[in-house]
């Protein structure tokens, strides 16, 4: 399976862009387990939002983006979140009820298809896939987020997600902070009004609080914070999936949101402890 591609960014931001759930490198073997085959597990992507990112790897911001599918491994879940009917572990665990729901560290349901395979993995098979795709994911954000933590004093790390068509009521953007545990509370309001700066409503932590990466890298009182951001995909494809007119804007958006609270961290002199 593919490792991350890392984006080093430039020595000027003290940000860093997670993409955990772009991948679309699907090889052989996990097209042949795949049930409804190729689109049953295309349905677990948050299509596209590598490139959405772009803008701001392109001004120098750096990023850590999976390329193996969500359908092989979610980076967005622990590695102890094991759906019994999905992975025949010999680890003793009690899975979470994300996981016995079907989205655990190895999916086994998407959005047009309640079972993804044809038969269960083992543990051998689930370690293989840790150990390619899932680790280096995160050893690669751990690496990033201490170096620029030394460098700079603080850091943030930005999740960037998407969500399909949401709920009645729900804004086209959410960010999360796990309720105030992964990020200061100033650098929460000054995401929320980057947002609203740009013309787009947003919520925080609902319905969306954030994932497995900013719960597992963010801790403010060492300075470093972490924000979850969804972002309802109407707002950048078509029907059909493909890039719409709102695209560029959406990429302006997360380019905005990492430049400019880079910005507002430096001048802050963020300390280590969270206010």
């Amino acid at each position: 399976m593919p490792a991350p591609i890392i984006e080093p960014g430039q020595d000027r931001w003290p940000v860093l862009l997670s993409v955990p759930h772009a991948g679309r490198d699907y090889p052989y073997w996990l097209l042949d387990m795949a049930r409804g085959g190729r689109k049953s597990l295309e349905a677990l992507e948050d299509p596209l939002v590598d490139q959405l990112a772009s803008a701001a790897i392109a001004d120098g911001i750096a990023a850590v983006i999976a390329t193996a599918p969500r359908a092989a491994i979610d980076c967005n879940r622990a590695e102890v979140e094991v759906d019994p009917a999905v992975v025949r572990t010999a680890i003793l665990s009690r899975p979470t009820a994300r996981a016995r729901g079907g989205l655990g560290v190895v999916p086994g349901r998407s959005a047009v298809q309640s079972n993804l395979w044809l038969h269960p993995i083992g543990q051998c098979d689930l370690d293989a896939r840790l150990d390619q795709a899932h680790r280096p994911y995160h050893r690669a954000i751990r690496t990033a987020l201490e170096r620029m933590r030394h460098e700079y004093g603080c850091v943030l790390l930005l999740d960037c997600h998407s969500m399909p068509a949401p709920a009645d009521g729900v804004p086209p953007i959410v960010i999360g902070d796990r309720f105030g545990r992964t990020a200061a509370r100033w650098l929460t309001a000054d995401a929320l009004a980057i947002v609203r700066d740009s013309g787009f409503d947003v919520a925080l932590n609902d319905p969306f609080a954030g994932g497995h990466i900013i719960e597992r890298h963010g801790n403010p009182r060492r300075g470093v914070h972490a924000l979850q951001v969804e972002i309802d995909r109407r707002c950048y494809l078509d029907a059909d999936g493909h890039p719409a007119s709102g695209f560029e804007r959406i990429a302006d958006l997360i380019r905005r949101l990492a430049t400019g609270l880079a910005e507002r961290m430096l001048a802050r002199q963020l300390p280590a402890a969270a206010e």
